[in-house]
């Protein structure tokens, strides 16, 4: 069914500005989540993160790995707000930062440690790191709390200097654990952009067993090096709740979920799994930006659609200035470009509102995978066609707005009433109701790059 016509496409063009305008002036009200739902825990399916009440939990992460370190109290309080009006639900970030964090101090003059060591944390540092965590809570964020870097671990290409053993990341974890296991705002994730094996895996497996020695309420991750997953050392230790993966900054193809992503979500025992580190937005690709351009919004999009519809349970979005919270005393990490409050309004970070309202409208606890709805005979990995459904609905989503064949045979009803989700905007245009039979020709509104869309097929139920 071709469900575009010129007259639609006028009135999409004619009324595009004004929907950017309302996009922009789209802002979460109140607290972004409510912690007297309780706890956060995963679902029975083993596939979602939920409270404690069963109320769904939105895991939409922003990456802010150098917060503690580099921001005084006035400007982490303008970016956690900032955050919330964007609807994010938690913040990522690193205690042991790693833009010498051990070295430089703090705008307040703190360094977390003394003499380098883990068994003596420096008091003024962490009574900052308190008052961040709890400016957080009152803006309903969750901190996703990473104990160190991994050059604290393991140096490679970082600052260091390697400070762990299996004994003191033992002891430091235990010390993270007693200090914010109160807390209802946290997230543990163990780990930092490194390998999970060979030497490492001790000295992880140590920090996040100290954790655990004082704290089982909190839930417990890791993050691990560029295009790399959790799984491959941790599926089975029992403090990995769920997974995470980094597909990284260098791809701009789908073949990096099914390499990584995919693998993780049909892993057994069945664990959450989610892209903690994709394509961050006003990054280069693949640091060669005189080669490959920078992403932007639409290759954020895609990454969060992608991963949201092949199973995962949350996203976190990055931005290469906001990561290193680089203003204009700091040097440019990677080749960042801008600073990081120039940044904070970029339409990648608007967008994810509008893909938080989407699934709220639907019960995002029954979504999973459904591949098998798309019948096109060939589709380029860098406009790949996504699929995810529940009880009663589809979400398809269609990266460049090229035709998508799908087979509404599988569909479990008789009729279906089709809409057209702008993800740029949150806007949503009535596309008709159908039979549910047989192969379907759906050809979004607009087509090209940047012209993505979600199509939503609710079942009609009678």
């Amino acid at each position: 069914m071709k469900t575009n016509s010129l007259f639609f496409a006028f009135m999409l063009m004619c009324c595009s500005l004004t929907q950017q305008l309302h996009a922009q002036e789209a802002r979460w009200t109140g607290p972004s989540v409510d912690f007297n739902h309780g706890r956060l825990m995963v679902d029975t399916s083993k596939r979602h993160i939920v409270f404690e009440n069963g109320e769904p939990f939105p895991y939409f992460g922003d990456t802010a790995w150098e917060l503690f370190h580099r921001l005084d109290k006035k400007n982490t309080e303008r970016y956690l707000e900032n955050r919330r009006e964007k609807g994010f639900t938690v913040i990522q970030a690193v205690v042991l930062a790693e833009l010498d964090g051990l070295g430089t101090p703090t705008p307040e003059g703190a360094t977390p440690l003394m003499d380098n060591n883990p068994l003596f944390p420096n008091e003024p540092y962490f009574a900052h790191v308190d008052w961040v965590v709890q400016k957080a809570r009152e803006k309903g964020l969750f901190i996703g709390m990473l104990p160190t870097w991994g050059d604290k671990v393991d140096k490679q290409w970082g600052v260091g200097p390697e400070i762990f053993t299996p004994e003191n990341a033992f002891a430091y974890g235990k010390f993270l654990g007693e200090r914010y296991r109160a807390c209802p705002n946290i997230i543990w994730i163990i780990g930092g952009d490194r390998s999970g094996g060979g030497k490492n895996f001790e000295i992880w497996d140590a920090m996040a067993c100290g954790i655990r020695s004082v704290d089982n309420v909190h839930l417990m991750t890791f993050h691990p090096q560029g295009e790399r997953s959790s799984a491959e050392w941790f599926h089975e230790s029992d403090w990995l709740d769920f997974n995470m993966v980094q597909t990284g900054h260098a791809q701009r193809s789908f073949a990096i979920y099914k390499r990584l992503f995919l693998p993780d979500y049909h892993r057994t025992p069945i664990k959450p799994v989610m892209d903690a580190e994709p394509r961050y937005e006003n990054h280069p690709v693949n640091w060669a930006p005189d080669v490959f351009g920078w992403f932007d919004d639409a290759d954020v999009r895609q990454t969060l659609y992608w991963s949201l519809f092949s199973g995962g349970f949350g996203y976190t979005y990055g931005c290469h200035s906001i990561w290193q919270m680089r203003d204009e005393t700091k040097e440019p990490v990677g080749l960042a470009r801008s600073y990081w409050h120039q940044d904070l309004d970029l339409p990648g970070a608007w967008d994810i509102i509008h893909a938080r309202n989407l699934l709220s409208s639907r019960p995002v606890s029954q979504m999973r995978p459904f591949p098998e709805l798309i019948t096109n005979t060939y589709v380029p990995e860098t406009d790949w066609i996504v699929a995810a459904r529940g009880d009663n609905y589809v979400l398809v989503y269609i990266p460049t707005g090229s035709d998508a064949l799908l087979n509404l045979a599988l569909c479990d009803a008789e009729e279906i009433r089709a809409s057209w989700f702008n993800p740029r905007t949150g806007d949503q245009e009535h596309a008709g109701r159908m039979a549910a039979h047989g192969v379907t020709k759906f050809s979004p509104p607009t087509r090209g790059r940047g012209n993505d869309w979600v199509l939503m097929l609710d079942y009609v139920l009678n």
